[in-house]
């Protein structure tokens, strides 16, 4: 079918982006059922018409929802056009407005899919692969906005709204750990890949990560580290729940430049640990975050980073590097 001039047409990439799902399962359902694009444009691959992005939203809807994508592909090719979801999927608004009705029915913190208010595409197709327990799916939404956005613009936009998300559900219901497990694992997976990929040389004194003594929660640290490495500043993660006598030993055995602790809840927050820090020679710059911390209540003998941004700036400057 030509593409008329007034129907906007859209590429693989543009409609992956909208409906929050990879362009590989879009090429699958084009292969194997015949959701695929029907607009010609002269010279061109052919290209997604609203008629074919209403199909798609049906397919993902229904797939989310637990039907196998065999028989939701013939669900969806023997129903008429869905003209409202084809309307609002011709602009990039469109795809919001779409979820957030659906939101108000059955969303929320304890319906079948998160409360997003006003979050980005990514977001939301993130959150329904977390939802779908697909961690291909996580890794690769989040290693192509990392690509193309960067890892501060990702954690801030993409991952951290979703947690928010996961959390608020858990709060309510009290399910979806599996959930949040899952997406904490392939979201360090995807930082990984992007670290490795970046490499930076390293530098005479480290630079140390790590989460305070009882503290289990670390993929924030990874994007710490991956922001870094961004940036040309290598990091050292030693993980979760550093007992303090480690953390001691650590910064004593590399001299490292900046000692950055996490900590997700208040109870392993302790400043006591921090007002008994010694003083290295040359001095090691204590930085400390996560909304476990009272900032106003943190010691003169550390810095409390307010958010990833400015962990990255503080970093940077106590490192010298960047």
């Amino acid at each position: 079918m030509a593409v008329p001039s007034s129907s906007p047409a859209l590429t693989v990439a543009a409609v992956a982006r909208r409906l929050g799902v990879a362009a590989s399962t879009l090429r699958t359902w084009d292969r194997r059922y015949g959701l695929g694009p029907t607009g010609r444009v002269a010279g061109e691959r052919r290209r997604y018409l609203p008629d074919d992005l209403g199909r798609l939203e049906r397919m993902r809807r229904l797939t989310h929802d637990g039907v196998a994508p065999a028989d939701a592909a013939r669900q969806v090719l023997i129903e008429p056009p869905d003209t409202s979801a084809e309307r609002g999927l011709a602009t990039s608004a469109g795809l919001l407005a779409v979820d957030d009705a659906r939101s108000s029915r059955s969303g929320g913190p304890g319906g079948r899919i998160l409360a997003l208010p006003r979050a980005a595409g990514e977001a939301r197709g993130l959150s329904r692969a977390a939802m779908s327990l697909d961690c291909t799916a996580i890794e690769e939404i989040v290693g192509r906005s990392l690509h193309t956005s960067g890892v501060i613009d990702t954690w801030d936009h993409v991952v951290a709204p979703v947690l928010r998300a996961v959390g608020d559900r858990w709060a309510v219901t009290g399910e979806g750990v599996e959930v949040e497990h899952l997406l904490a694992e392939a979201v360090a997976g995807a930082l990984r890949v992007a670290r490795e990929r970046l490499a930076p040389v390293p530098i005479p004194r480290p630079v140390l990560l790590c989460c305070t003594a009882g503290e289990g929660h670390s993929l924030a640290l990874h994007a710490l580290a991956t922001a870094l490495a961004e940036r040309g500043v290598p990091a050292r993660l030693l993980g979760g729940a550093l007992p303090d006598d480690a953390a001691l030993a650590a910064v004593r055995r590399t001299g490292a430049s900046v000692l950055f602790l996490w900590s997700h809840g208040a109870e392993t927050a302790r400043a006591g640990f921090l007002r008994d820090l010694p003083v290295t020679r040359p001095p090691t710059v204590v930085l400390v975050g996560g909304p476990g911390w009272d900032p106003g209540a943190v010691p003169a003998r550390a810095t409390y980073a307010h958010d990833l941004g400015d962990a990255v700036h503080l970093v940077q400057l106590a490192a010298g590097v960047g």
